[in-house]
């Protein structure tokens, strides 16, 4: 009789785990772990209801969850490297874990936010996927959401960096901010950038870095080490620069202070932001 009874306490004790674990599985895929939960829309219909969440102003989607709403379901994931990949007939993408990237058919994606972790799932900010899929995004603040648009491509072309633009801008980058994070790399090829875009300054990236009208622009050209090979971490700022990113569209200069022997742009020009080692000016 005691054991009758003791089966069936394990049978019940068995039985209420498995709702548990229903519930939570369920729980988990039904809501975001955190954030603020986010409408998205595709060409007016409500997807991924409850899974999309808003951190910081940047809003996430489930990697998975998204693909599949376009009939991707090939994905894989490296548990050495926090990565996972994505394949289809017209997309290859590469996804990490703390990147402020994504991978996208030779495009690199600024993602502002990092992609993230959640409760064991990828997520990943929905604006850098909607370029890897072709889709126009916009936000619609009258109801805090993201509508999606298709268009007549389901993924974005192949990339084709102008090489020439590419070996000097990743140069420069990484004799200037060399071991900075990315956004502190990306803020120094924007100031090449925004000085291209100024017509105090000339009109192509070759012409910026060595240019001399008020002296020499910068120290690695004096220094020579402009010549060195770039770090692969300074090639993929400059990527996520010619992809048309910006940490600011004003900053034309910028200093570190702890090495600057001339304090002529802390006095002359109106101080922007600090990032890393570098204060940038406009």
């Amino acid at each position: 009789m005691k054991n009758k009874q003791k089966s069936r306490l394990c049978w019940f004790l068995g039985f209420c785990l498995l709702l548990s674990a229903f519930g939570m599985f369920g729980a988990s895929a039904a809501s975001p772990p955190e954030g603020v939960i986010t409408p998205v829309y595709l060409d007016r219909s409500e997807v991924l209801r409850g899974e999309c969440t808003r951190i910081d102003g940047v809003t996430y989607v489930p990697l998975r969850r998204f693909c599949a709403l376009f009939g991707v379901t090939d994905l894989t994931w490296n548990g050495k490297t926090n990565t996972a990949t994505v394949s289809s007939q017209n997309l290859s993408m590469s996804v990490r874990t703390g990147d402020v990237y994504i991978l996208a058919n030779g495009h690199y994606f600024y993602t502002v936010g990092a992609v993230r972790n959640l409760a064991g799932s990828l997520y990943v900010p929905i604006r850098p996927m909607a370029r890897a899929f072709a889709l126009d995004l916009d936000w619609d603040a009258s109801v805090s959401a993201v509508r999606l648009s298709r268009t007549e491509r389901s993924a974005a072309a192949w990339a084709d960096y102008d090489a020439d633009t590419l070996y000097w801008l990743s140069r420069i980058i990484s004799s200037e901010a060399r071991g900075e994070c990315m956004e502190g790399q990306m803020a120094v090829g924007n100031v090449v950038y925004n000085r291209v875009a100024s017509k105090e300054f000339p009109n192509t990236v070759w012409g910026v870095i060595f240019d001399r009208k008020y002296g020499t622009q910068f120290s690695p050209v004096s220094f020579g080490t402009i010549y060195n090979a770039p770090t692969a971490s300074a090639v993929i700022a400059a990527k996520i620069c010619m992809e048309g990113y910006s940490i600011s569209d004003r900053a034309l200069y910028f200093v570190n202070p702890k090495l600057a022997t001339s304090t002529w742009i802390q006095r002359a020009r109106p101080y922007l932001f600090t990032i890393g080692c570098h204060q940038f000016y406009a």
